[in-house]
């Protein structure tokens, strides 16, 4: 698993223990887990999750997460086909709209 920056390179200054729990602790010990869960579906569960609580802010970077994780165009749009009948129509038509620019 390459090691994930994200947080200090956003948040570092402003909030330096949100910053290392994201990186050191839900991806460098959560994502990496190989063994009991593989990275294809945590960016299966992590993007239903996401489009479950509308945080669509997240969506794009996880996008293409679960795209580096052998995702494909054809998994992610069964997800939210899937999805939209238990958490709603327009958060699936929010999600397929992120999706598009990113699997198309």
């Amino acid at each position: 698993m390459k090691k994930q920056t994200a947080g200090r390179d956003a948040l570092e200054e402003f909030a330096p223990k949100f910053a290392a729990l994201n990186d050191d602790v839900l991806f460098g010990e959560i994502w990496s887990r190989e063994m009991e869960l593989s990275p294809h579906d945590r960016s299966m569960i992590t993007i239903s999750a996401l489009i479950s609580g509308g945080n669509f802010e997240q969506l794009p970077a996880h996008f293409n997460i679960a795209k580096q994780n052998g995702l494909t165009k054809d998994e992610i749009a069964e997800i939210i086909t899937h999805l939209a009948f238990y958490v709603g129509w327009p958060k699936a038509w929010s999600a397929f709209n992120l999706a598009k620019g990113i699997f198309a």
